[in-house]
């Protein structure tokens, strides 16, 4: 059983917020970076002239919001206030020329901006360890302008024979494993596969983004099926009659 509780998720992230990028990083084989990166250069053709002002929910130490800080002004929003503090930190000390950035300690099923303030909102590997998928994704649509653009990363299951095999072995036995090692914490690390495990499929996370009058752009498989990416764009009210 996976518990998702809130204060259950907040303590477990903040107990590895010192060693969490480190840990990623090594367990990666840095491919995160990798997938990061390459949400950005798709993101970065969809706004191409324009400025989005953009939310990274679930944002953790802040390294999508830092990429994403080449489009336009972000907040990043996490709940965990360690890997905020971690965040603040690495957005002090950035070199390349970028937008503001702004950190938000806020959970986000309850988020502290008005209906349609962002041009984008993204999430890396963290919807899935929502209380309540259903209630995020309300969320994350309400506070998209209409015609904005959600973009999800999150972990998934790859299929097939051989590959997922000896993937789901290293998942489940290896990774927690290492990540114990060096965190101190090999709960979060049974965790991580328990909650991917449990999942909801990609057929319905369409279903539920378009529940919430969100329009899939595109689901793609990456490096294997080992992560999915999802963008949606927020549907347009219809028209008022004359």
């Amino acid at each position: 059983m996976v518990d998702k509780q809130a204060t259950v998720i907040r303590a477990m992230f903040n107990s590895i917020a010192w060693r969490y990028d480190f840990a990623n990083h090594l367990l990666s084989l840095g491919v995160d970076r990798l997938w990061r990166k390459r949400l950005v250069r798709r993101l970065s053709r969809h706004f191409s002239g324009d400025i989005p002002q953009i939310l990274d929910v679930c944002c953790g130490t802040g390294d999508l919001a830092l990429e994403l800080s080449a489009l336009g002004p972000v907040f990043g929003a996490d709940f965990a206030h360690f890997m905020l503090l971690r965040a603040l930190q690495k957005g002090r000390s950035r070199s390349s020329p970028s937008y503001p950035l702004h950190w938000v300690e806020t959970d986000a099923l309850a988020l502290p901006f008005p209906a349609g303030r962002f041009d984008l909102v993204s999430a890396a590997f963290g919807i899935r360890n929502f209380a309540s998928l259903e209630e995020g994704i309300r969320e994350l649509a309400r506070v998209l302008r209409p015609g904005g653009v959600l973009a999800v990363l999150e972990f998934s299951m790859p299929r097939g024979i051989l590959f997922p095999a000896l993937y789901r072995f290293y998942f489940r036995n290896i990774l927690p494993r290492i990540g114990g090692l060096v965190t101190g914490n090999e709960a979060a690390y049974r965790y991580l596969p328990a909650s991917v495990h449990l999942f909801s499929s990609p057929a319905e996370i369409r279903a539920l983004l378009q529940r919430f009058g969100l329009t899939p752009l595109s689901v793609e498989s990456w490096t294997g099926g080992i992560a999915a990416c999802y963008l949606a764009q927020k549907d347009s009210p219809p028209a008022k009659p004359a």
